[in-house]
């Protein structure tokens, strides 16, 4: 097997495990040790991925900022198993916050054709148009300054009329989380501050977003793992991303 093939092997193994062993892959291959360290240091050397003791990581990287109206169509199919998963998790009576997210709409469309009797508060406009007409949901409107890039409400005057409620539970959007400092990220500061305040009056808090943005994230920390309860994510990352989560006493389904 020709070197280039290897490295390519290599690579759709860390995107799918998380990570890869250099004992495991000399194994795979049928080479030294030694040949699959200069495999390594040739694809970190080229910015496609860390070397770790024993082994190499995927290298972390920025996600691209996007308005609300252009992520919508973006992963649907992942985002609706996710809706899909979190409808399942809301109760007859509860009271919930449905946070600025793509995904979020989604989980309003799930509940308007339902018959659960909820109260749904929230700072998304898309989701207020989605449950508005809906007799079995109330609906409760942040209000505050409009954030035409987030379609929703961000701000100081969002987070005073979010500190006067309690929620059963949070569905919180994400840009993505960083595994090596534990922490939770979007792109606007506001926006960030604005899901502190919601994660404060929670409940349980759950954080949606698509298995990518294991590996992906934003510039701006809003929270840290301490601070959630659950991913719910499309599919189960890797072991080695699940058994981060563990040490933290996050789940993740």
């Amino acid at each position: 097997m020709f070197a280039r093939e290897r490295y390519d092997i290599i690579l759709e193994l860390l995107n799918r495990e998380g990570k890869v062993i250099v004992k495991d892959l000399s194994s795979r291959f049928n080479v030294t040790e030694d040949c699959i360290r200069k495999d390594l240091r040739y694809l970190e050397n080229n910015n496609f991925l860390k070397r770790t003791y024993g082994g190499a990581i995927p290298i972390r990287k920025t996600a691209h900022y996007n308005k609300i109206s252009d992520r919508r169509s973006a992963n649907v199919r992942e985002k609706l198993i996710i809706a899909k998963k979190a409808f399942d998790l809301i109760e007859d009576d509860e009271t919930i916050f449905l946070d600025i997210s793509t995904t979020n709409i989604m989980l309003a469309e799930l509940l308007s054709k339902s018959d659960k009797k909820v109260t749904v508060i929230t700072n998304m406009i898309d989701i207020i148009s989605v449950l508005n007409m809906e007799n079995n949901i109330k609906v409760i409107s942040t209000g505050g300054v409009l954030s035409k890039d987030l379609n929703g409400y961000a701000c100081s005057m969002t987070i005073d009329v979010i500190s006067n409620y309690k929620f059963n539970k949070a569905f919180i959007g994400s840009c993505g989380v960083d595994l090596y400092d534990n922490s939770v990220t979007t792109f606007e500061v506001e926006d960030g501050n604005t899901k502190k305040a919601i994660m404060r009056n929670s409940k349980v808090v759950y954080i949606v977003m698509d298995n990518s943005k294991f590996y992906f994230g934003g510039t701006y920390k809003f929270a840290h793992f301490e601070d959630i309860d659950v991913i719910v994510t499309d599919k189960i990352p890797s072991d080695q991303i699940v058994g981060i989560m563990k040490k933290n006493d996050v789940n993740i389904i």
